[in-house]
């Protein structure tokens, strides 16, 4: 499930627009917005939450969510989604004196899906998500071990990619001076793919806190963005920017998120495609004067 041949490539290469060229950028648009595709990719998301307290100022999650697909039968596959945030939280300060925040690791949630290798229109994914209490502080994270179901369908026709994915989470173990968790998230996702690898779309999470009092249950961020496939030298990527509004979210709580992020991809090529990639570089290098 490496690039192969495609890495051997020079930047001339991939830059040039023919039809071969269209139909791989193409494809590749829909696998990045595929959580079960055949891809291994390294999505670095750094969301920006705007007016965060105490104090109405920037909370900042850089998460890093490699999804890698594993085959265990010629039937199914295994896809793990790794999310490790990175978080500057501000905290509270005493009067008169200056404003702090703590940076380091938070809570992981590793999910597991289980997917068909060859689904129809219809693409799926049920598995477990869990919850590790690995924050390096308890302004970071929850405290908390939790499992819960995680579900992901979507479809593709034509330009479209339209899908969502959902979750809960339950605490079963951890810090009993913390709070239980009973948590929920689904993210529903649309894209309409334009030429030139570029994209629009929307991705909200939408969370809904079940042990918060009423009033401060449910986050709904409205908004969306553009983004691109594109190369660094041989090496393909996904760049994302979007902006979203709270419109509803809890008494203190960001009202405003700014998103960027940049997906490292890794496709997995048949021979066909190796073959004819690899021809393709020889005749680029013959090409070359001696």
């Amino acid at each position: 499930m490496q690039l192969v041949a495609i890495l051997a490539l020079s930047p001339a290469v991939w830059a040039q627009q023919n039809p071969e060229d269209e139909d791989q950028t193409a494809n590749l648009q829909k696998a990045t917005q595929n959580p079960v595709a055949s891809l291994i990719s390294v999505p670095l998301q750094n969301n920006t939450n705007f007016g965060a307290n105490p104090g109405y100022r920037n909370q900042n999650v850089l998460d890093i969510q490699p999804v890698i697909p594993i085959g265990i039968t010629k039937d199914w596959n295994l896809l793990v989604r790794w999310i490790t945030p990175i978080i500057y939280q501000p905290v509270p300060n005493a009067p008169g004196t200056p404003e702090t925040g703590d940076y380091g690791l938070g809570d992981m949630q590793p999910t597991f899906f289980i997917s068909p290798r060859k689904p129809g229109k219809l693409i799926w994914g049920v598995g477990p998500v869990f919850q590790l209490p690995t924050a390096t502080n308890k302004y970071l994270g929850q405290g908390k071990v939790g499992t819960g179901p995680s579900i992901v369908a979507l479809t593709q026709p034509g330009h479209w990619t339209l899908g969502v994915l959902a979750n809960n989470v339950w605490s079963v173990a951890g810090s009993g001076s913390r709070p239980d968790v009973n948590q929920f998230l689904t993210q529903y996702f649309i894209n309409y793919n334009l030429q030139k690898g570029w994209f629009l779309g929307m991705a909200p999470i939408i969370t809904a806190n079940w042990e918060a009092s009423r009033g401060n249950v449910w986050t709904v961020p409205v908004g969306g963005g553009i983004g691109r496939i594109t190369k660094f030298g041989p090496q393909p990527v996904s760049l994302l920017a979007q902006f979203y509004g709270n419109a509803v979210h809890p008494a203190n709580s960001p009202s405003w998120t700014m998103r960027l992020q940049i997906s490292f991809l890794f496709p997995k090529l048949s021979k066909e495609q190796q073959e004819m990639m690899m021809e393709k570089k020889l005749k680029q290098l013959q090409q070359v004067p001696q």
